[in-house]
C-alpha cells in the first residue's frame, strides 16, 4: 500500500506538471483540457481550479453505480493544485522550436503519468470513472462511450475558447500507444498470500 500511494500521488502530480507544458507550448490541449482552459476563460478561474471543480462535479458518476476510491478523491484535490503552481513558475513561451519541446515533453510526462496513477490501482480519474459507469448503464462498447465524451468536451471546449491544435492531435495519435506500453511496467501486482496465511484461511 505504501508503494501503491506514492506511485498514486506522483502520477498524478506528474499529470498536473504536463498539463502546465502543454499549456505554456499552447499548441493545442487534449480535449478534457480544452474544455477546462475554455470554462476557465469564461469564468474567469485559473486553470486548475477548473481542473478541479469539474473533477469534484463529474464524480455525479457515483450514482451511475461506480464506486470511487482512494485515487478518485485525490484526482480532484492534486492535479488541478499541481498545475496551477507550474504554471505560476512557467512564463509564457513565443520561440516555436521551444513551445514544440514542451508540447512533446507534455505528452511523454502524460503518458507516463497517466499510466502511474492507473497502475496504482487506487481507484479511476472521476472523468474515467464516467466513461466506465456510461459503458455500464449504456451497455455500449467503451470506445463508442470514450470516442463520444472527448469528441462533446472537445466541441464545448473550442466553442468556449479553448486551445485546439497540433498538441490536440498529436495527444490523440500518442497517448493511447503510450500508455499501452507504460502501463505494465506501471501496475502494481497484487499481494500474494503467504503459505501461513493460507494455511490459516484453509
Amino acid at each position: 500500500m505504501p508503494r501503491r500511494l506514492i506511485q498514486l500521488l506522483l502520477g498524478l502530480s506528474l499529470y498536473g506538471v504536463s498539463l502546465a507544458l502543454m499549456v505554456r507550448a499552447n499548441l493545442g490541449l487534449d480535449p478534457w483540457d480544452v474544455f477546462h482552459q475554455g470554462l476557465a476563460q469564461r469564468l474567469g478561474w485559473s486553470l486548475g481550479t477548473v481542473v478541479n471543480v469539474v473533477g469534484a462535479l463529474v464524480l455525479l458518476w457515483i450514482f451511475l453505480r461506480q464506486r470511487p476510491g482512494v485515487g478518485t478523491v485525490a484526482n480532484i484535490f492534486v492535479l488541478g493544485t499541481v498545475a496551477d503552481a507550474v504554471l505560476g513558475l512557467l512564463p509564457p513561451v513565443t520561440a516555436l522550436p521551444l513551445r514544440a519541446l514542451l508540447l512533446i515533453s507534455g505528452v511523454l510526462l502524460n503518458a507516463l503519468a497517466t499510466a502511474a496513477y492507473i497502475g496504482a490501482g487506487l481507484g479511476p480519474g472521476p472523468r474515467d470513472g464516467l466513461m466506465t459507469g456510461l459503458v455500464r448503464r449504456t451497455g455500449r462498447p467503451v470506445g463508442w462511450v470514450r470516442t463520444s465524451i472527448e469528441v462533446t468536451v472537445l466541441a464545448v471546449g473550442w466553442l468556449l475558447g479553448g486551445s485546439v491544435g497540433l498538441g490536440t492531435l498529436a495527444y490523440a495519435l500518442m497517448i493511447g500507444p503510450l500508455v499501452q506500453v507504460l502501463l505494465p511496467l506501471l501496475t502494481v501486482p497484487e499481494a500474494q498470500p503467504t503459505a501461513q496465511t493460507a494455511r490459516s484461511d484453509g
